[in-house]
């Protein structure tokens, strides 16, 4: 299982219609799926360090202006992401695509393939990202050979309320691993993510999410 990820910010303050234009997009994909596509959601977040600020803006005042947003289109496959790319801005989707688009200040995307996680209750709920309220994202640092040790980070975490995914191809700068969890004592034990355990040299971000959409 893959998953697409979008991370954006508006392109001003009326945060209000840019919610509204996600949450139409989000809705009009789960009313008439892409043939692939196993569901959607959308999340307000707390930063993202990696998302740079429209351009011409002065970063530090539009981030504290406009919050950031980050959306997961689960896919079945690498085929089910070139139908998603076309059925997006199709028939169906376009007039959605296009009012949130529009808002749209900065973007950045990566693709992500799951690790650890219950692959068939993702596939047909979507459950784990509407629960998992917190993203952590793991970096290793650049040169780091121990590339197999990313798949030893979700190593104690219930495969049904929790998932690990790891990058696939590099669309942007954003970290390599990412675990979702439900809450912060899911972080500290017996996860791999937690500080004693990590490799050194490898680093954890946590990042609040407040889901807008899932489903």
């Amino acid at each position: 299982m893959l998953a697409y990820l979008f991370w954006h910010r508006p392109r001003d303050s009326d945060v209000a219609a840019y919610e509204q234009a996600l949450h139409a997009f989000h809705r009009s994909l789960a009313r008439t799926p892409p043939v692939g596509v196993c569901g959607s959601a959308s999340y307000r977040v707390a930063e993202l360090p990696w998302l740079a600020s429209p351009a011409g803006a002065d970063p530090a005042r539009h981030a504290d202006a406009v919050p950031a947003y980050e959306d997961w289109y689960l896919l079945e496959d690498f085929t089910a992401l070139g139908v998603l790319n076309e059925a997006a801005v199709g028939r169906g989707h376009r007039t959605a695509h296009h009012e949130a688009a529009r808002r749209l200040g900065c973007g950045a995307g990566g693709l992500y393939g799951l690790i650890e996680g219950d692959r068939s209750e993702i596939a047909q709920h979507g459950a784990l990202l509407g629960e998992a309220s917190l993203a952590v994202w793991v970096q290793r640092p650049l040169g780091a050979q121990e590339r197999g040790l990313g798949e030893l980070l979700g190593d104690g975490i219930d495969p049904g309320h929790a998932s690990l995914w790891r990058r696939q191809l590099v669309f942007g700068p954003a970290p390599e691993f990412c675990l979702l969890v439900r809450d912060r004592a899911e972080i500290g034990q017996p996860t791999g993510v937690a500080p004693t355990r990590l490799p050194e040299g490898w680093t954890a971000s946590i990042i609040d999410r407040e889901v807008l959409w899932s489903g």
